[in-house]
């Protein structure tokens, strides 16, 4: 993995090793535990841009940060110009230097909405959406699929016209809206982008291993990668794409355990490390009885308690 740093607008992101919004999984405490493994931006879980307007409480929730996390950008989806435009002045926006623009999302009911991937259709919707944001005075990025379906690809036009909208990086997942999160990527697509814009392009789809994204970045001429379900398994594949130090599993989960339950309540803490825990079982000896073991735990101390047992 080539690693450098990547300018995007003003501002100087350390590498170029990104961690993709989840929704669900992207919370402060996974940001940071990525962060501390290497990962050079961190993105929050997709937030509505309505939910901002309308005083979601929610929404609110899953922009918490504070000064111990590495760089963060905030992900924000919608349709209308004008309401991007004041989430990206809104007060919880504050804390956060760079705002993606969500239009990826192939999610049904986002996506009948018209926001996420639906406006990949929608191009001049698109610029007018980046191009209002941008007078908000925030570093926008913008993070896209390379089609709804493999018959209407739109990688190469619709980069550019981000770009010209005044969009300071691009991420391509290579796959269409169809696709969801399975099958193969299009490497030729993302190229195309590449090829066609001045600013950084960062690759997404398929990277699980420091050999996925040397070939991603072989592939495509691409300025990085980002990295998705992957890191739910295994968050320590950071330490592998950059060279951090890494740690034991048990180690990992009481980090994780840690900051969880220091940001949310105890009913969360406990369902939300059990659904985590799930993750990091995969593909031990033994795994269907330790997960049956983490969702039987009916605290946050029972959680770590059978995460001890477990790995230690």
């Amino acid at each position: 993995m080539r690693l450098t740093p990547i300018t995007v607008g003003k501002i100087t992101v350390k590498n170029n090793v990104f961690l993709a919004p989840l929704a669900g999984y992207t919370n402060y405490a996974f940001r940071r535990l990525c962060s501390s493994y290497g990962a050079g931006l961190c993105y929050t879980e997709m937030v509505s841009a309505k939910g901002l307007k309308y005083g979601s409480e929610n929404t609110k929730e899953l922009l918490y940060t504070d000064e111990k996390e590495g760089l963060v950008a905030a992900q924000i989806f919608g349709s209308e110009p004008s309401t991007l435009r004041f989430a990206c002045e809104h007060e919880s926006l504050a804390k956060f230097p760079i705002v993606d623009i969500n239009m990826g999302c192939p999610v049904p009911k986002i996506y009948k909405n018209g926001e996420g991937s639906a406006l990949l259709e929608n191009p001049a919707l698109a610029e007018e959406i980046v191009k209002e944001c941008v007078k908000s005075g925030k570093t926008v990025t913008v993070k896209f699929r390379i089609g709804v379906t493999a018959d209407k690809l739109i990688t190469r036009e619709f980069a550019k016209r981000m770009e010209g909208a005044g969009a300071s990086l691009i991420t391509v997942h290579g796959r269409t809206k169809d696709k969801m999160y399975s099958g193969e990527v299009n490497y030729g697509e993302i190229l195309s982008a590449k090829s066609a814009v001045k600013i950084p392009v960062i690759a997404n789809g398929g990277v699980f291993s420091l050999a996925d994204a040397d070939k991603l970045m072989d592939e495509t001429g691409a300025d990085g990668v980002m990295v998705a379900r992957a890191a739910l398994f295994h968050p320590q594949v950071f330490c592998e794409l950059t060279g951090e130090k890494g740690e034991s599993k048990l180690e990992m989960f009481e980090k994780h355990f840690e900051w969880t339950r220091k940001t949310c309540d105890e009913r969360f803490t406990t369902v939300f490390m059990r659904k985590m825990a799930v993750f990091y079982v995969k593909g031990e000896r033994g795994a269907s009885v330790a997960k049956e073991r983490f969702f039987n735990a009916q605290t946050p101390d029972e959680v770590l308690a059978v995460a001890r047992e477990i790995w230690g």
